[in-house]
């Protein structure tokens, strides 16, 4: 029997039960769906994490401070960087572009009978453009606010928002720690990411937090930036290389510090996404495997109904792989179908989802075809036992059936 004539007659049969057969589709249709619009919520989560690691600074390293230890137990953070490192890796390497330490600390911030908790960052001009900021209004801070201590500040969107409203601060004072601080700039919204929002700061010269605020001689980091991107991974060996040798850290001991650079915050995080879009994705395909056992449910059904049609059909000459041909098309056929919808629903839901929910949605081309291939494998495998019980069956027995 030709395939084009047996799909045509899987279709008609199909139809003769319209119901059952839609009834029978909804379980394919429904987990094509959810697969599709699961994988596009992982896929959205994981653009939007490269999106805001990228939007924190153009070729990256941050260095840290290490961890104190107490008999092997970590009980806080180092207090070995200093300005005296900033100025040797901006003086003695060769792959770092910019340079710009970093302090910081929570604070309470007042204007007039407002107040809010914000992170004060003391730091340098270079940490707008490494950081990627804009200023919105006024200016970011100089070399000279650097020299001169001055208590000027810069509020990012967020703090903004929390002590003036819709107003402009630029040149009105705010107390931090009782000390007053002249607003001289206000930064672009970069929007908040997980558990740290970007806008919820208050920049202030390095020099005015470590001497005139929090009386300290220690730097909590140093934000760089190598010469490209290519170069990031050498910019870092570099800066090690560097540090071990100026805290007078020797092979075998750990040093009391650490780096961590853009590609490997990027590769943590898309790690993160992968197994979640992974773990969406199972979820839903729990109801393709639903939907598979409610087509093997089905088609036994109709083998059973049809078995005086099977009898008729090998007496007239159909062999084995025709009746075996036959039952097996039409179970891909309600999966083909099942599946397409699906696809459409699935789309569908995903921006649905990106509309109502906010949350980004990407649709990748391959969960589409990962869908529909599972829902055409789905068909083969939950139709192969019911059509091999059709094409078994005994001419005479299926003949006496009634």
């Amino acid at each position: 029997m030709l395939l084009w004539a047996v799909i045509k007659l899987s279709l008609r049969t199909l139809m003769s039960n319209k119901m059952r057969t839609f009834l029978t589709m909804l379980g394919i249709i429904i987990g094509v769906a959810a697969v599709i619009a699961m994988i596009s919520l992982g896929e959205g989560a994981k653009m939007q994490v490269s999106k805001t690691i990228e939007s924190l600074g153009s070729n990256l390293l941050i260095v840290s401070p290490g961890q104190k230890k107490f008999r092997h137990v970590r009980s806080g953070i180092e207090e070995t960087l200093t300005m005296n490192d900033a100025a040797a890796i901006e003086k003695e390497t060769t792959l770092i572009k910019s340079i710009s330490p970093e302090i910081s600390q929570g604070e309470q911030v007042k204007y007039g009978n407002k107040n809010t908790n914000t992170s004060i960052t003391g730091t340098t001009p270079e940490y707008l453009d490494i950081r990627n900021y804009k200023v919105k209004d006024g200016r970011f801070l100089n070399k000279e606010d650097i020299i001169f201590l001055r208590r000027v500040c810069i509020l990012g969107a967020t703090a903004t928002a929390d002590l003036f409203g819709e107003g402009s601060p630029v040149g009105k004072s705010v107390k931090i720690r009782g000390v007053n601080f002249q607003v001289i700039g206000v930064l672009e919204a970069k929007g908040q990411s997980g558990w740290f929002n970007p806008d919820d700061q208050v920049f202030i010269p390095i020099s005015t937090a470590m001497k005139r605020l929090f009386g300290v001689d220690y730097i909590r980091s140093i934000n760089l930036q190598s010469v490209s991107l290519d170069k990031i991974e050498d910019a870092g060996k570099e800066v090690e290389k560097l540090l071990l040798k100026r805290h007078k850290i020797y092979k075998g001991k750990e040093p009391d510090f650490y780096i961590r650079t853009q590609l490997e915050m990027l590769s943590s995080m898309r790690e993160v996404t992968k197994t979640f879009t992974y773990l969406l994705g199972g979820i839903a395909s729990v109801s393709l495997l639903v939907g598979g056992i409610g087509i093997m449910n089905i088609m036994l059904v109709s083998v059973t109904e049809r078995t005086r049609e099977i009898g008729i059909r090998k007496a007239v000459g159909a062999k084995k792989r025709d009746i075996l041909k036959q039952f097996l098309i039409e179970s891909v056929v309600i999966c083909l179908i099942g599946g397409l919808i699906g696809i459409g629903l699935g789309i569908t839901l995903s921006k649905v989802i990106s509309h109502l929910g906010e949350w980004n949605t990407v649709v990748a081309s391959y969960s589409i075809a990962l869908a529909f291939f599972f829902a055409i494998a789905i068909g083969i495998f939950f139709g192969l036992y019911p059509a091999r019980r059709a094409a078994m069956l005994d001419p005479i027995q299926a003949l006496r059936y009634e």
